[in-house]
Formats: C-alpha cells, structure tokens, sequence
C-alpha cells in the first residue's frame, strides 16, 4: 500500500471510528506445486504474493467489537464478552473465528474498531481468507499486548478456519501468509511444519490467470475429496498400520493394495502420493536452475489433478492450454482447490506483459469470457505496517 492510499485508509478510519489506528497486513498466496497435499500431511510449495489484505485497528472503551470493510457489505457490530458461537454466513466469520481462538488461548479480545482494506481478489483461490484471518491476528495480539510465535498465529487461523467457518482447510494458506519471504517459496512439510526458503530466480515472473468462474460444487466437492483420501488411508492402514495419513504412503504400496480400493479412492490417493513427490522434485529443480523441469511437473501436476483428482474443469483447461508455446512460458497449473479460479505461470519477466495480453487474448477466444491477469513475485509474509502518523508526517 503506498503512502497515499494508505493516508486515505487512515482517513477512512477516522471518519468512521474517530481514532487513530495502528493497521497490519497479510498477504495472499499462490501454490506453485503441491495441491491437496496439505490435508494429507504432505508437502507444498507457495509462495506469498504482492497483494495484501490491511487492517487498521484502534481500542475502544466499550467493550465492542465493531467491523467494517471498505470492500464489502455491512457493518457488524458485537460485544466482546458474548460474541456469536454460530457463523453469520458473512465475511465476519473470520475476524470472529480469530477473536474466539484467541480467547480459548487463554486471553479476552478488547473492545476494538476494525476496518479492512483488501487488494487480493476474493474467490479466486489466493487465499483472502487467510489473509484477513492473519492480519487480524496479529491486530488482536497487539492490542492484547501478546507475542505468538508466526508459526502459531498460523495454526490459530488454520483452527479459526476449521471450527467457525467450517472450512477444512490445510495449514499452507495462512503458514505462507505468515511466513513467505520476497524472492522464495517455501518448501512446507505439512505435518512437521519444517520449511525451507527455495529461491525464485530473479528472472522470473509469476502470471496468475483468473478464469473468472468459480463452480457452486466446489465447496461440497472439496470436502468430499478430503473424505475420499482419509479413507484411501483407513483401508490402506489395514496393510500398514503405521501409516497415519497419505504422507506415509509409497508410490509401491499404492500399487500393491490397488485393488483393495474403490477406483475413485486410488486415484485420489495416487495423485496426492504422486503430487508430494512433484513438490520435493520441483525444490530441487529450482536450486539447480532446471526451469524446464519445473515446467515439466507443473504440467504434470495439472493432468494429475484433472484426471486423478477431478478438480479441474473445462474453464482451468483452457486456460493451460491457452499458455502453451507462449514466448517466454515456462510451465503453468490449476492452482488452488479447483473447480473454476486461478492458473499460475512460470514466466520469463521481459516476456510476462506480452504473455499476459496473449493469454487473455487466447483464453477469451476459446471460452467468451475476458479474463483479470495478475503480474507478480514472491513477496514477504504478514506484518505491521509504517505507523500512520509517520506516514502523515512524510505527506507534509
């Protein structure tokens, strides 16, 4: 955010809370490699991106909570001492998720002013909800005078997620917006929560390609394929007990007990085995400087997905398809939970404006449906931002 929209965001607050704030921000993400690994326990490879979702906050004496967001509808208004214990179905749910984790962690949210301020495009699978999830985390903690470890805010938010809004999320989305540094991805191991910085070299742009749609399913679906692979893992576990979840499993014992599985439960669970071996193997490829291997696993990774995971659909195919032989084109996939969304491309940045006009103009073509292209690089993970008086002050 640059000093002048941040200076209007101040303003913004004042008018509506007459306070000064302190305002924290947390990116989105996009996953380069490595979908539907991480309710698996598995391996993925993200990076956070340019785009933020800011939240200024400031205390009240009123024991209040109160919300607005300059993007979306509603104000909301509650009291911090008997906030809802159900979902509102409203963009709240978030914020109140994170204030009820935190006061099951041991400490009451104030009375606060919270007004949200959002740059990453909501349902295009960039993890926005995520991004609100953390920065408002870290808004709580600070107007708590509490420190939580990044790697726990993360966990909260996953938990927020999962328990209020009732979205079984993995914890890649609000790990990377915690922790992505500029210029890397981070290499997560799902389980252990052990990461590694992989650098994206400098001559690289990530293109994300928004198809426009997003599928009513998607959200029946997605949990579904979650259901399918924990049974994958109970039925396999009667050959192995020592496994606890897809993570422990080897291409060889998939094949060995195929036949010991329904079809559509192997083939969910032979693309997740499959994928965590794609996310491991692309590391290495990016700290060797094999781009046309990465390439080469991206493209693998969407053919997994469309094919063994049924994610995909005719919107996300195309847009593939539309980036083929592109100048500059590195490789590109679905990314996200699928059913309608994003692609991401591997770009070679002197060739990423042509490409983004070129992949618009030909994705139009085939589905009638002008798409938002989005140039970026891996960019650092949530924090607090420049104090505003201190912006103010630059302003004069």
């Amino acid at each position: 955010m640059t000093n002048e929209s941040a200076g209007n965001f101040q303003e913004e607050f004042n008018r509506e809370f007459h306070s000064q704030p302190s305002i924290f921000r947390a990116p989105g993400r996009v996953n380069l490699i490595g979908e539907h690994t991480d309710y698996n326990d598995g391996f993925v490879l993200p990076s956070a991106i340019g785009f933020y979702t800011h939240v200024a906050v400031a205390p009240r004496s009123d024991r209040k909570l109160v919300l607005r967001s300059i993007d979306l509808p509603d104000r909301f208004e509650f009291n911090v001492r008997n906030l809802p214990r159900a979902k509102l179905g409203a963009w709240c749910d978030y914020v109140l998720g994170v204030a009820l984790e935190l006061a099951r962690d041991g400490g009451e949210v104030p009375g606060v002013s919270l007004l949200v301020r959002g740059e990453i495009p909501v349902g295009a699978g960039l993890s926005s909800s995520a991004a609100l999830e953390v920065a408002t985390a870290l808004a709580f903690l600070s107007l708590m005078g509490k420190e939580m470890p990044l790697q726990s805010v993360a966990r909260l938010c996953q938990k927020a997620e999962n328990e209020f809004v009732g979205a079984h999320v993995g914890i890649m989305d609000p790990f990377v917006s915690c922790m992505g540094r500029k210029d890397n991805a981070v290499l997560l191991d799902c389980r252990s929560l052990e990461f590694e910085l992989v650098p994206i070299p400098e001559q690289l742009k990530l293109v994300i390609s928004n198809t426009m749609v997003k599928h009513e399913l998607s959200g029946g679906e997605y949990n579904q394929r979650r259901a399918q692979c924990e049974e994958g893992v109970r039925l396999l576990s009667k050959s192995y007990p020592g496994i606890r979840a897809l993570r422990d499993v080897s291409v060889e014992q998939l094949e060995a007990q195929k036949a010991a599985l329904p079809p559509v439960v192997y083939r969910r669970c032979l693309h997740v085995v499959l994928e965590n071996r794609r996310v491991q193997e692309a590391a290495r490829c990016f700290r060797s400087g094999d781009l046309p291997g990465v390439g080469r696993l991206m493209k693998d990774s969407h053919a997994s997905l469309r094919d063994l995971f049924e994610v995909s659909c005719v919107e996300l195919d195309a847009m593939v398809e539309a980036a083929e032989g592109l100048p500059g084109y590195i490789g590109g996939r679905m990314t996200g939970g699928g059913f309608g969304g994003c692609t991401v491309n591997l770009v070679e940045s002197r060739q990423a404006p042509s490409f983004a006009e070129a992949i618009a103009a030909r994705y139009r073509k085939a589905t009638g449906i002008p798409p938002d292209i989005y140039l970026c690089s891996a960019a650092d993970g949530a924090n607090q931002e420049v104090e505003f008086d201190s912006l103010s002050s630059s302003k004069q």
